[in-house]
């Protein structure tokens, strides 16, 4: 994942927030001088690596899982290269470390549904979730998706579907997703074609082309 774009998409988008109960963050980013808060906006030119705004969430054991499950949700095929590969694990682990009201009702829930997972494969006759062989990692992410697809809103189908949503947003917005639904974006071209010959012919025009 590029975490400039990942941290510089979360920052501007914190910025059309309403104001909010404060949450901790660094203390570098508060200004003493001015009412207790979020802090000043980021520098959107600067480069900032994971845990720079913000504590991160993840033990290493919850990011291993996350890494699985980020590689069952967008796994790579013969176009496109996996989740994890794209670093799409560790902005989970941005969004759900920042310190604003909805961000932190969706760390409780992914952190209840990681260990849901372990405790679900410790009834499959696993230590944890990663301990399973990949067909039944399948399987109960198939009935998640299930689950979630009747009542996104019930327990643990819930969690599925707020991780899938998450898994897939952040890698929609990596180079190599963006390039996977054909996303040009704001990019000169050669030579742009114009109107057709017919609509130039109807308004009396002549191509300067």
């Amino acid at each position: 994942m590029n975490r400039r774009v990942a941290l510089k998409w979360m920052a501007t988008a914190a910025a059309s927030l309403p104001t909010l109960k404060a949450y901790s963050i660094p203390a570098a980013l508060i200004d003493p001088t001015k009412p207790t808060g979020y802090g000043p906006d980021p520098d959107l030119l600067k480069t900032y690596h994971p845990g720079d705004l913000w504590p991160l969430t993840f033990s290493e054991k919850q990011r291993r899982l996350v890494i699985t499950l980020c590689d069952i949700i967008m796994p790579s095929d013969s176009q496109s290269p996996s989740a994890s590969s794209q670093g799409v694990h560790d902005f989970v682990d941005e969004w759900i470390s920042s310190p604003y009201p909805d961000q932190a009702k969706d760390q409780t829930l992914i952190l209840k549904g990681l260990g849901w997972l372990d405790e679900e494969a410790g009834r499959r006759g696993a230590n944890d979730f990663v301990s399973l062989n990949s067909k039944k990692q399948y399987a109960i992410c198939q009935e998640l998706a299930k689950s979630a697809k009747t009542n996104r809103k019930v327990y643990p189908g819930s969690f599925f579907y707020l991780m899938r949503n998450l898994v897939t947003g952040g890698y929609y917005t990596t180079p190599a997703g963006m390039k996977d639904i054909g996303y040009v974006g704001n990019v000169a071209r050669s030579h742009a074609p114009g109107p057709p010959p017919e609509v130039l012919k109807h308004l009396g025009l002549k191509a300067e082309y």
